[in-house]
């Protein structure tokens, strides 16, 4: 009898956690109780394998010991110490082995494949859908073909951006095993042309992460500040998310100081995000990352478009999710949501009644479609709050509309899409969360443009024609085009370069105390797993 031990809602062997003891007694009753792992000569080669694969699961960010490691070692050395054939020796013993391993390599599969953490259990404002495969059905395909290392090939994310950044995490633990780099001292503000005892260390910094060659450097001016050492603190700042202006002030100093295992750490906290990503993308999208106030549209693996965009404030945040753009509304008339209207607009007309009819903004008694308009100098504002404002606000389309000339289109519960501005300044900013939700796009027109381009009814010309109309019209798509918005804060561009941004939203800081948790997140049912989802689970 295999040695199980009841612990509050699950089971120990070992001392280890069975996730999956509610679907490993089905798996074996189906195959007669026959081992997937052993035999009658003791470990089969797979089971070597996947010993092999929760020893390199680091490679992903997760950790082997997760995934029983610690018990299979010690279970192997216990075994192989008595001398005696595997036919010989305690059944139980056998079946407890056999029992890890399974529950191992479900664990495994279930967390390259969908990530070790539920996003939905940690942010309500992020649901990525078709990141669940049947790791039962992956199972059965083991215990059947013996293929195990496509298998679980096959079960992490294909996205390039996953395999760059998984080079770059080995890269930064061999710059860890080196030492890591060297602190810069706080002081006043470096600039090019100064010598300061610090610029040393700064030197030293930007050699370990790359941003500077490593060649032989002329001690005469090991502590200057010179051309070559403003090139690579620039490269620095770029891929940092900083403005390029080539000095050492608090906001570069701070991101030069961030530790080599505070950076590993990142990027294991944002291998953990394309695990929950979906496996595809399709072959033409729109991609948004928030961290990185940008939006690229992809055509079949190249950039056709990229842009800047402002996305959420930290209290109004952007959230996380795909869904299919289907149309665009040119000249947009923009029906004001609640919160923006009790929190923002409304102590505006407290102070000045006239501030709306200097926005085109109409005033309608309800939200019915025949709500009477009303006249806003009469009504007295000071009487509503958040807690009774009856009143719909309506903006004309015009050069004040907020949504500028174009909105752009895509289903979600957020009430949350693309759209043209009429405020240009916060696009020249290096940090751009300054929206209410809603994401404000550098160059409408462009993207509009890259829209329809397929479509013999609309050229570049009748585009803007309707734009200069003035007048509210709708263009729907003949081809919808998928839209993801995520948040990464570690990435590979495209020219190879390890790029870093600030965690805006906190996500990284719930991300990471939530992976630390143990024991490990429980694999996900069989009956939420969808077999006919893209994600392949063989």
């Amino acid at each position: 009898m295999i040695a199980l031990q009841e612990e509050g809602t699950g089971f120990i062997c070992r001392g280890e956690l069975i996730c999956g003891l509610k679907w490993v007694p089905l798996f074996y009753e189906e195959r007669l109780f026959a081992p997937i792992w052993l035999d009658g000569h003791g470990m089969r080669p797979m089971a070597q394998s996947l010993i092999r694969a929760i020893e390199q699961s680091d490679h992903d960010g997760l950790q082997p010991g997760d995934y029983h490691l610690s018990a299979i070692r010690a279970m192997l050395d216990e075994m192989q110490t008595q001398k005696v054939a595997p036919s010989e020796q305690d059944a139980a013993q056998w079946a407890e082995f056999e029992l890890l391993l399974t529950d191992a390599f479900l664990l495994l599969s279930s967390h390259l494949a969908s990530g070790r953490v539920s996003p939905e259990t940690l942010h309500t404002d992020w649901l990525l859908s078709d990141h669940s495969v049947d790791i039962m059905a992956a199972l059965h395909h083991v215990a059947t073909e013996d293929q195990l290392d496509r298998v679980i090939d096959k079960l992490a994310p294909v996205h390039l951006g996953y395999a760059a950044l998984k080079a770059a995490l080995w890269h930064m633990r061999s710059i860890e095993q080196q030492g890591g780099w060297p602190l810069v001292e706080a002081g006043a503000t470096l600039r090019p042309g100064d010598r300061d005892t610090r610029i040393v260390a700064l030197r030293d910094r930007l050699r370990s992460s790359g941003d500077m060659p490593a060649a032989e450097q002329d001690p005469e001016i090991v502590d200057f500040f010179d051309p070559l050492l403003e090139e690579g603190l620039k490269r620095f700042q770029e891929r940092h998310g900083l403005e390029p202006d080539g000095h050492v002030g608090a906001k570069t100093l701070a991101e030069l100081n961030v530790s080599v295992q505070e950076r590993i750490r990142q990027i294991e906290i944002n291998l953990e995000r394309w695990r929950w990503m979906p496996h595809d993308l399709g072959e033409r999208y729109i991609e948004v990352n928030t961290a990185d106030f940008s939006l690229r549209v992809m055509d079949a693996g190249q950039t056709a478009l990229r842009m800047r965009v402002v996305v959420g404030r930290p209290a109004r945040r952007t959230p996380v999710f795909s869904s299919p753009m289907t149309y665009m509304v040119v000249n947009p008339y923009w029906t004001v949501p609640y919160k923006i209207a009790v929190e923002d607009i409304l102590p505006k007309v407290v102070e000045d009644a006239s501030y709306l009819e200097r926005q085109g903004i109409k005033v309608y008694h309800g939200w019915d479609e025949d709500a009477p308009a009303m006249d806003p100098h009469y009504i007295d504002w000071q009487n509503y709050g958040k807690f009774n404002f009856p009143f719909r606000l309506v903006q004309d389309p015009g050069p004040t509309n907020s949504l500028g000339r174009l909105k752009f289109m895509f289903p979600n519960h957020f009430a949350v899409y693309l759209h043209d501005t009429p405020n240009r300044a916060l696009f020249g900013r290096v940090q751009r969360d300054f929206s209410s939700g809603c994401i404000r796009v550098e160059d409408a027109v462009a993207l509009a443009t890259y829209l329809v381009k397929d479509d013999s009814e609309w050229s570049v010309e009748r585009l803007n024609n309707v734009i200069g109309r003035k007048r509210q019209q709708i263009i729907r798509f003949q081809q919808p085009i998928s839209v993801h918005l995520f948040y990464m804060t570690a990435w590979v561009d495209e020219s190879g370069t390890l790029q870093f941004r600030k965690d805006i939203y906190k996500r990284d800081t719930k991300l990471d105390r939530a992976l630390k948790l143990r024991p490990p997140s429980a694999i996900p049912s069989v009956e939420a797993a969808t077999p006919t989802s893209k994600r392949r689970s063989s």
